[in-house]
C-alpha cells in the first residue's frame, strides 16, 4: 500500500558487475499465519540458489516448505511461497544484478507525482512561504 496510507519504499537496485560474478543477498521476509507470498526485491535470480532459514545469516532452522516462480510478463522477477512456523524467515540467493523496468520508472513517477501533490496542498493552507516552513 502506497501514499498517502505509508511512506513510499524504494528497495536499492543492483547493477550487474563488470566481472560477471554475483551477489549474494539475504532478504527478510515477514510471514503472515505461517506464510509469505510475494515477489523478491532483486531480478534474475537463480532459482537454485534460494535458500531460506528462520534465522539470519544460513542460521535457525532450515525451510524447505517454499516455490519460487517465475511471472510470465516479466521473466527477470521472481515470485516466492514460503510456508513455515516462524514470524520471519531469511530468504539468501544469487544475483547478478537487476533489470530496470518500465513498472520501476512508473512506480517512481506515481511516487513523485504524490510528493507535489502534497506540497501544492500545503501551499495552499499557508503552511509553506518561500521554502520555510510555519506553523499557522
Amino acid at each position: 500500500m502506497a501514499y498517502p496510507d505509508q511512506i513510499d519504499e524504494f528497495k536499492p537496485k543492483l547493477n550487474k558487475k563488470a566481472d560477471g560474478s554475483a551477489y549474494t543477498v539475504q532478504e527478510q521476509l515477514a510471514l503472515s499465519d505461517g506464510k509469505y507470498e510475494g515477489p523478491l526485491a532483486h531480478d534474475q535470480i537463480a532459482a537454485s540458489s534460494v535458500r531460506i532459514y528462520t534465522g539470519p545469516d544460513l542460521t535457525g532452522d532450515e525451510v524447505t516448505s517454499f516455490v519460487v516462480s517465475i511471472p510470465s510478463d516479466a521473466p527477470w522477477r521472481r515470485l516466492i511461497k514460503v510456508f513455515a512456523d516462524a514470524p520471519v524467515v531469511y530468504a539468501t540467493y544469487q544475483t547478478p544484478g537487476d533489470q530496470v523496468d518500465a513498472s520501476d520508472v512508473n512506480a517512481l513517477q506515481t511516487a513523485v507525482t504524490a510528493t507535489q501533490t502534497e506540497l501544492e496542498r500545503y501551499k495552499e493552507q499557508g503552511v509553506i512561504d518561500g521554502g520555510w516552513f510555519y506553523e499557522g
